[in-house]
């Protein structure tokens, strides 16, 4: 029923003549090509922060038993 009132709507659309698509400012391939650009910029924004985890050495967290919110991946240590 739904595809029937789908094929109906897409079928009285294509009748009511033809309209020409909107004018665009640039061409196409300018708008492909900035796009990528403005992803590659992204990428390498990303990219950046790769290393943001070897800057200090790691340390243990103090296990309390006492917080609130007990840490529960603390492996046993704090029992």
């Amino acid at each position: 029923m739904l595809l029937q009132q789908i094929a109906m709507s897409v079928a009285a659309a294509g009748e009511s003549g033809h309209e020409a698509p909107a004018p665009l400012w640039a061409e196409p391939w300018v708008f492909g090509v900035s796009m990528f650009a403005i992803l590659v910029v992204l990428m390498f924004i990303a990219w950046s922060y790769n290393n943001l985890g070897n800057r200090h050495a790691p340390t243990d967290e103090h296990a309390d038993p006492h917080r609130q919110h007990p840490n529960k991946h603390d492996r046993g240590q704090g029992h």
